[in-house]
């Protein structure tokens, strides 16, 4: 039972361990691509820079995990915390070791259920908003660079010629700034583009959502609910309960002060 408590505490949130496993798989994948499009430098290059985007991220990762596990050491022998660390090095044949981030995510299904890992996730969709616009980024920058590449590369006027060109343009384009100094030119070209401006919107779109969420929600009423599930907690202290309806009283005569003013306004008005 203490083994189970302890797999529990290891495992962080449910929209992050996700995130990680997600990102894990998009990072194996690249290796593969790599592999079977050796001789493709234009792509090689782009899954070159996708995982440098990515190193810092799963570095991050094992800082979070170690500097949060109540047990570092077990963590880091038995809880493949060592795999973590050398795959956040930036060595490409260290990258293989993020299989045993999927791990964790496997476990995670094994242990929660998909059914009702989905359901976690859709009910707590506003706090996952973030790691998933940030993956979901990844994937439209990356993809949509490899697919405007192959698109404009038969095309003689092309302007998207290599890379860097690409990923400047998915970039730019997801965030809809779009400078102009890059576009494609094919049919296809073009319908990259529709695609990934219309990606770029959804996504900024959410950003934004979740940013004025963050900012926006209402503290003080939550920070009121927390102080009456604190008196609650006390109920059995006679002096805290006398405290609890003393101060009840209280905030209900500044209501009613403050309404009796603004009735004396309105008065004053008509």
């Amino acid at each position: 039972m203490k083994a189970k408590t302890a797999k529990r505490r290891e495992l962080k949130g449910i929209g992050y361990e996700l995130f990680i496993g997600a990102l894990s798989i998009l990072s194996i994948a690249n290796l593969v691509l790599m592999y079977i499009f050796a001789k493709d430098q234009n792509l090689q290059y782009v899954l070159a820079i996708m995982n440098a985007i990515m190193t810092p991220i799963f570095l991050g990762d094992f800082i979070y995990r170690i500097t949060t596990s109540e047990e570092r050491a077990t963590y880091f022998f038995r809880g493949f915390g060592w795999a973590d660390l050398l795959s956040s090095l930036p060595f490409p044949q260290l990258k293989i070791l993020r299989l045993f981030r999927l791990w964790r995510v496997i476990r995670l299904f094994m242990e929660f259920g998909v059914g009702n890992l989905l359901h976690e996730f859709i009910t707590h969709r506003a706090q996952n908003a973030l790691l998933t616009v940030v993956f979901l980024v990844l994937c439209v920058l990356e993809f949509g660079s490899v697919a405007v590449l192959a698109a404009e590369r038969s095309d003689p006027n092309a302007n998207i010629t290599n890379a860097t060109d690409a990923i400047w343009w998915a970039y730019v384009t997801i965030t809809t700034v779009g400078y102009g100094d890059f576009y494609p030119v094919s049919t296809s070209g073009r319908i990259v583009g529709i695609f990934v401006m219309t990606a770029g919107v959804g996504l900024f779109g959410t950003l934004s959502g979740f940013l004025a969420n963050t900012f926006l929600s209402d503290k003080p009423k939550a920070t009121q609910i927390q102080d009456a599930n604190a008196g609650e907690v006390q109920a059995n202290d006679p002096k805290a309960r006398l405290t609890l309806i003393l101060q009840k009283i209280e905030t209900q005569e500044q209501a009613m002060a403050a309404l009796k003013a603004e009735l004396a306004e309105i008065g004053e008005l008509l």
